[in-house]
């Protein structure tokens, strides 16, 4: 089975920063796009960035020019590094994982618990 263990979110002053991680895991499972969603009461949960294995990113147009994704493939491992953050920013995010098993040919989405985003004003 695959398990995620994010880590990283807090709470932190409007303009201030913070960097999550996401360590992912499975016995015979590759992992192709690594991600990170936001969901904030009341909302769907939505796209904040993602990564392929091979590099390529994509952005939310909130999180264009302050939040940068990046990816440790030899440890399938994710961070968001979140800058200038605002209390529009606030949610719970969510770390996703597309994994493929070895003896299968389909690719399944997989999520973290969760970890906590607050910004004050």
């Amino acid at each position: 089975q695959v398990q995620l263990v994010e880590s990283g979110g807090g709470l932190v002053q409007a303009g201030g920063s913070l960097r999550l991680s996401c360590a992912a895991s499975g016995r015979g499972f590759s992992f192709n796009a690594m991600g990170w969603y936001r969901q904030a009461p009341g909302n769907q949960r939505e796209l904040v960035a993602l990564t392929t294995s091979g590099g390529t990113t994509m952005y939310a147009d909130s999180a264009k020019g302050r939040f940068t994704i990046s990816r440790d493939n030899a440890k399938n491992t994710v961070f968001l590094q979140m800058n200038s953050l605002k209390p529009e920013d606030t949610g719970a995010y969510y770390c996703n994982a597309r994994a493929r098993h070895l003896f299968s040919e389909r690719e399944r989405d997989y999520w973290g618990q969760g970890t906590q985003v607050t910004v004050s004003s």
